[in-house]
């Protein structure tokens, strides 16, 4: 009998979303998993409905050396929890998520929201915030992880709460979760001698003569999972015994107190172990030199691609003194598998790769800067390289950025060679642009620019395109003031390092222009936009693309300043002129089409505005379909458009049926939906539906309430619009 179950639940739910639904990775259980009877926490008990549980590191790290006692299988257990409460059929909703920066979970909201059918229309900023609404009212039970959490920062506004809910949180640092009301810390310590002995005799089951000493081993180990799981990889995949390990880790430990090396516990150890025997299983393969190169990538996750990569072959190639190709390279990859140093997880179309953080850390602290400087170089080559041309949602590339911004924070000024940034630096801002990850992108460009005024000097095209990305990204995110000034300087470093009058410049004025408007100073935006306007025309001809744009955001700035014949006039330009020159179902002549009677409905033009609109709706439903999108808007518009001038019986049938399809395209919650709902019960009360109109606006106010953040505008406005019906 099939289990899954067709959503027909909650409002604005997708109703073909296949129920319990899950979103997000969850990492594999490693071989010879212990669920460590003595030793864990009672997730079982701890962690109902309603709580939040933190596994947290059960000690500290000494100062200066990689966290080892880190990884102590927080993660390990959070997955074997999740996975157990999966297969019960206890939660209807699993959402994975790791927890790395505030991007990251971005992205793992979005992607969360689009599978369990949520609104995940609009910047991720939004989107989230009415997921984690969703959750609070949603009434079947889910569980969210929060895998290796950094910064509590990183939650504002996104800690999901419910009665029918629980949230898990793995992370290295105590200190994220201590003082929070919502969560109860549980730490995670070694194994006990009896769950450890249990692990090593179980990962041993090929040769017992290899179980030989395995007591012994367990003492001189500490106990620890991680150089438990590393020793035993090592003895499994040669002909040691747990006897001769021991002989080989006593003496290890002596050759790094001889030369100085502080950190002398057990993993700093058998890492070490664990490197040689891989290249003993692929000799001449690059081991230590893919090694490096994932030290540099978010170990939680990356495609195995980057290995596969022409440019990682390369590198190897390079670095051992011989060709290779990508079969050899993902040979080694490999024997860095069966030794612990990493997992491969094959669920998907392409493999992907995980890399504990202690390891990765030991890694960078050991490698010579040489091998880390052209192991950086390698890695952004290789993530290019299988970077996808489109990503069409905001989850689409999340590994690939968060390995990106991983690299950079630890490659440093190896990313920037002969005067100029590596290319991946401006891919990764611009994946998180197209993302609509305001926030973080902000900080992104603000950060990029920085790094290259300080190493390649403030007149370099890299920091003046870094600084135009920054005054985009801070236009995005609604900080019109900060985006003036950073627009104003791109402006002004364009115009002395290549002229006024080069395309750049012109671009940089358009910019200019557009950050004007979206701060409401259109009457500063106006002389700029038509300077801008006229350059275009002058250096690419009146029928360019580039001229045919600026004169509409000229025009758009004219409609804002209250110049609404200039308006008008210059739309009717444009749009003569794309009908000509890209036709008349072009995507961006319906676009002028659409601002042109926008502009007549504010010059009073209704008549002239209503025929424009008409024949917008039937382009768009004739080139689009009458389910899209745009076409949708194009027919509240229309509604809106016969509302001015009193035809109700049309304003009502096409309201309506905007409604219907916002509601379908966007989701019931959505903002825009929430907005269309309010004009329909505009319209109900304008032809006497007092009872129609009461009843929308009271559902629509409780939704509002529900989706939208405390002091919304648009929950005020209905709310006034509702009190004023009932006094009437």
């Amino acid at each position: 009998m099939d289990s899954r179950v067709r959503a027909t639940g909650p409002v604005g739910q997708a109703p073909d979303v296949v129920w319990p639904v899950r979103s997000g990775a969850v990492p594999p259980l490693a071989d010879g998993f212990s669920a460590r009877p003595e030793t864990a926490p009672a997730l079982g008990s701890g962690l109902v409905p309603g709580a939040g549980v933190a596994l947290v590191a059960g000690q500290n790290a000494p100062a200066g050396s990689p966290d080892w006692v880190g990884t102590c299988g927080k993660t390990q257990l959070a997955a074997f929890f999740t996975e157990s409460l999966w297969r019960s059929r206890g939660i209807d909703l699993l959402v994975w998520v790791s927890a790395t920066s505030r991007a990251s979970l971005l992205s793992a909201y979005a992607e969360a929201a689009a599978a369990s059918g949520s609104d995940h229309v609009g910047d991720a900023e939004s989107v989230a915030t009415r997921f984690v609404g969703w959750l609070g009212q949603t009434s079947r039970p889910w569980l969210v992880v929060l895998d290796d959490l950094a910064d509590p920062a990183d939650m504002e506004g996104l800690w999901p709460e419910s009665s029918v809910g629980r949230v898990l949180v793995t992370t290295a640092n105590p200190a994220a979760v201590s003082g929070d009301h919502r969560m109860l810390a549980l730490p995670v310590r070694a194994f006990s001698t009896r769950e450890a002995l249990s692990y090593l005799m179980g990962r041993l089951t090929a040769d017992p003569d290899q179980r030989i000493g395995a007591i012994d081993l367990v003492a001189d180990l500490g106990c620890e999972p991680f150089a438990l799981a590393q020793a035993s990889a090592v003895i499994a995949s040669s002909g040691l015994s747990c006897r001769d390990y021991r002989d080989y880790f006593a003496q290890r430990r002596g050759q790094l107190a001889e030369v100085g090396v502080g950190d002398r516990s057990a993993v700093a150890v058998t890492w070490t172990l664990s490197v040689e025997q891989a290249e003993r299983l692929a000799p001449g393969g690059g081991a230590q030199h893919l090694l490096a190169m994932a030290a540099l990538l978010d170990g939680h996750e990356f495609p195995g691609e980057v290995f596969t990569s022409p440019a990682c072959c390369q590198y190897v190639s390079n670095g051992i003194g011989g060709a290779v190709d990508a079969r050899r390279v993902w040979a080694t990859v490999l024997s860095l598998e069966r030794v612990g140093l990493l997992s491969i997880e094959v669920t998907g179309p392409a493999p992907s790769v995980r890399v504990n953080s202690a390891v990765q850390a030991a890694v960078r602290l050991a490698a010579p800067q040489v091998m880390l400087d052209r192991a950086a170089q390698a890695a952004a080559d290789a993530l290019l390289e299988i970077w996808p041309e489109e990503e069409p949602h905001a989850w689409t590339a999340a590994a690939l950025r968060s390995s990106a911004f991983t690299l950079q924070k630890y490659a440093g000024d190896a990313l920037w060679t002969s005067g100029t940034g590596h290319p991946i630096l401006l891919r990764a801002g611009q994946s998180m642009d197209g993302a609509r990850l305001t926030g973080p992108a902000v900080e992104y460009w603000r950060d990029l620019a920085a790094a290259s005024d300080r190493i390649v000097g403030p007149g370099s095209p890299d920091t003046l395109m870094a600084g135009n990305r920054l005054a985009g990204a801070l236009r995005a995110a609604g900080l019109a003031k900060e985006a003036i000034a950073w627009a104003q300087w791109v402006l002004a470093g364009r115009g002395r390092v290549l002229g006024p009058e080069h395309p750049s410049t012109i671009a940089a004025r358009v910019d200019l222009g557009r950050a004007y408007v979206a701060a409401g100073q259109s009457d500063a935006a106006l002389p700029i936009l038509e300077q801008a306007a006229g350059d275009w025309e002058r250096a690419r001809g009146a029928d360019s693309p580039e001229a045919l744009e600026a004169r509409d955001d000229f025009a758009a700035a004219c409609l804002a300043a209250g110049r609404t014949g200039d308006a008008a006039r210059l739309y009717r330009r444009t749009l003569g002129d794309r009908e000509r020159v890209q036709g008349p179902h072009a995507p961006d002549t319906m676009k002028t089409r659409q601002r042109l009677a926008h502009a007549y409905l504010a010059e009073g033009k209704t008549k002239d505005a209503i025929g424009q609109l008409k024949r917008l709706v039937n382009d768009r439903e004739r080139v689009l379909g009458p389910d899209h999108l745009d076409t949708i808007v194009a027919r509240g518009s229309l509604a809106a458009a016969y509302h001015k001038v009193g035809r109700m019986a049309s304003a009502l049938q096409l309201y309506e049926q905007a409604c219907t399809g916002y509601e379908r395209v966007l989701g019931a919650d959505h903002p825009e939906t929430l907005a269309r709902r309010g004009d329909l019960a505009h319209a109900y009360y304008t032809v006497g539906r007092l009872s129609d109109a009461t009843t929308m606006l009271r559902d629509t106010v409780e939704r509002c309430e529900r989706a939208l953040p405390a002091g919304d505008p648009l929950t005020q406005t209905l709310r006034e619009s509702l009190a004023n019906i009932a006094g009437a």
